[in-house]
């Protein structure tokens, strides 16, 4: 399996660009609840990766339905996440999320908000669930999948490593870094969002093979 998965899945991800929330949310958090944060949060990412990519098939199968349906779905749901991030906002983001963020300032501390929001929806939600279970199914062997899955500790490990490095990140970039990072991102998954939705329509109507 090739490194295309892996860019995808981290133009999706792209924790760089959650730094700003991840500083919102751990204002005022020792060091000890921000390490503990960034733990849950880089292992929360995933096993939403690996949960995907072994069982996302099968849950496909139980509710009857097509993997070319699923891959043109996935492939709107990339370009969304692309159109977001070339305006410089998370590739996850959704409406709600300044509903949460007013929670997160309230209540929980820790490895809740690791979860919700940092993981899902912000690093972790529909388009990439999606991208991994398009993914597995191009899996051909056992060696395959277990790469796959092992994309997922790529996608943890830097994970924390950019919110180990939050603080120096934010002060050397600047607003204005991060937004050109996340632009440049979105523009690479657009491109790969077409190549997904392409290769499920093509499935679902033979004559657009030409």
């Amino acid at each position: 399996m090739n490194i295309k998965p892996l860019v995808t899945l981290l133009a999706i991800v792209n924790p760089l660009a959650i730094v700003p929330f991840f500083i919102h949310y751990t204002q005022g958090f020792s060091r000890a609840q921000r390490r503990r944060t960034i733990a849950v949060a880089s292992f929360s990412a995933f096993v939403v990766i690996a949960a995907s990519a072994l069982a996302g098939l099968q849950i496909l199968e139980f509710f009857s339905i097509s993997l070319s349906s699923f891959q043109v779905g996935g492939g709107m749901l990339l370009l969304i996440s692309s159109m977001n991030m070339l305006n410089a906002q998370p590739a996850e983001a959704k409406p709600q999320t300044h509903e949460m963020e007013d929670g997160a300032e309230k209540a929980a501390r820790g490895a809740s908000i690791a979860v919700v929001p940092l993981t899902i929806p912000l690093l972790t939600g529909p388009a990439t669930m999606s991208t991994v279970v398009i993914y597995a199914e191009k899996a051909k062997t056992f060696f395959q999948l277990g790469t796959l899955v092992g994309y997922g500790v790529v996608i943890a490990l830097a994970t924390a490593l950019c919110f180990s490095l939050a603080q120096p990140i934010a002060r050397v970039l600047g607003k204005t870094g991060i937004n050109v990072m996340t632009r440049l991102m979105g523009l690479i998954l657009a491109a790969l969002a077409v190549e997904v939705m392409a290769g499920g329509l093509s499935t679902l109507f033979p004559v657009l093979r030409g």
